[in-house]
C-alpha cells in the first residue's frame, strides 16, 4: 500500500504538487490523469524516491520516502517506466535486460528465465541479439517495460505505457498489465489515453496540481452525471408520459421524437417496473438502453474545460 500525506513540491515559486493526499491499495491499477504540466511526473518522481518533496511525505508499506535508508529499500522494490526508454542503444535486447538484472542483483538463472519470459511475451524474443538502437519507438517502449519488470517489483510506475505502440502492441501491453495485476502487483499509471484508463484502472485520480477527483470510473460518471436510460418506442403519447412521470424513481423525463430519456438512480432494479408500466400504458417498446457517459466527458467536466 502507498499512503500519500500532504505531499507538496515546489520549484522556486512554482508550486507543482499541492497538498496531495491519497491511498493506493495493494494490488490495484490506479490511473493518474491530467493535462501536460499538471505535476503527474513530478509526483511519480517523488513516490519513486528520485526527488524529495518540499513538504509532506508518502509511505510504501510503512517505508518513508523522506528517510534515506527507507528510500534505498523503496527503490529496490519498485519498477519505473519513464517517458524515455533509458536503454543502451549499442547493446542487444538480451544484454540490456541482463545488465539491469545484474544492477538489481537478480540471480543469474532467474535473470535468464525472466528475460526469455518477458521478451517472448512482448514479441521480441526473435530480436534478442539485435542492438536496440535499430529498434522502432514501439519496440523500445516494450523493451523499457521488460526492463522495469526484470527484478519482479511490488509496485510499478508506468508513464504512458502504450505511447508509440500500434493497436496490436498496445493490446499486448494492456493484457500484460492485467496479468501483472493478477499476480498481485500494484500499478500506478500516468496516461493521456482515457479509453485505456477506463478499461484498465480500478480507480482513477484526476489531477492538476491538486487532486480534483478520485474514484472508480463508473462511480465518477454516475456521481457527476447521474444515470439515464433511453427508451425507444413506436410512438410517444401523453398517457405514456404521464404513466412514466407517476413512477417515484424517475428523476427526469425528456422526449425526442419517439424516444424517452429518463433519469434513474438504479436502472438494474428499476427497469422491470418501468417496462411493466410502459406496457400497461400501451407503449410499443423497441429497445431500452443505458446512456453511458465516457471518461473523456468526466475528465473535461472535472477540469472545467468546455468542449
Amino acid at each position: 500500500m502507498i499512503e500519500i500525506k500532504d505531499l507538496c513540491r515546489s520549484f522556486g515559486k512554482n508550486n507543482v504538487v499541492d497538498n496531495l493526499n491519497l491511498t493506493i491499495k495493494t494490488g490495484e491499477v490506479f490511473g493518474f490523469l491530467g493535462p501536460n504540466g499538471a505535476g503527474k511526473t513530478t509526483t511519480v518522481r517523488m513516490l519513486s524516491c528520485l526527488i524529495k518533496p518540499t513538504s509532506g511525505t508518502a509511505y510504501h508499506d510503512g517505508l518513508d520516502i523522506c528517510k534515506e535508508n527507507d528510500a534505498m529499500q523503496i527503490r529496490k522494490q519498485i519498477g519505473i517506466l519513464t517517458e524515455t526508454p533509458g536503454l543502451y542503444d549499442s547493446m542487444s535486447a538480451y544484454k540490456n535486460l541482463d545488465f539491469y538484472g545484474k544492477l538489481y542483483e537478480v540471480d543469474e538463472n532467474l535473470r535468464k528465465e525472466r528475460i526469455e519470459h518477458y521478451l517472448k511475451m512482448l514479441g521480441l524474443w526473435e530480436k534478442k541479439d539485435k542492438s536496440v538502437g535499430g529498434f522502432s519507438k514501439g519496440m523500445k517502449q516494450k523493451m523499457a517495460i521488460a526492463r522495469c519488470l526484470i527484478h519482479d517489483p511490488k509496485v510499478l510506475f508506468l508513464d504512458e505505457p502504450t505511447s508509440g505502440l500500434d493497436p496490436e502492441a498496445s493490446r499486448i501491453v494492456r493484457d500484460f498489465i492485467l496479468e501483472l495485476k493478477k499476480e498481485g502487483h500494484t500499478i500506478f499509471i500516468c496516461t493521456h489515453n482515457l479509453d485505456e484508463a477506463d478499461r484498465l484502472c480500478d480507480r482513477i485520480g484526476i489531477f492538476r496540481g491538486t487532486l480534483l477527483g478520485v474514484d472508480e470510473p463508473s462511480r465518477l460518471k454516475s456521481s457527476l452525471y447521474g444515470r439515464t436510460v433511453k427508451v425507444q418506442l413506436k410512438n410517444v403519447t401523453p398517457s405514456i408520459i404521464d404513466a412514466v412521470r407517476s413512477l417515484n424513481f424517475i428523476n427526469n423525463v425528456e422526449t425526442n421524437g419517439s424516444s424517452l430519456t429518463l433519469g434513474m438512480s438504479s436502472p438494474e432494479t428499476e427497469n422491470p417496473e418501468l417496462i411493466r408500466t410502459l406496457v400497461k400504458a400501451g407503449a410499443d417498446i423497441q429497445f431500452v438502453s443505458e446512456d453511458r457517459k465516457t471518461l473523456e466527458e468526466v475528465y473535461f467536466k472535472v477540469l472545467g474545460v468546455s468542449r
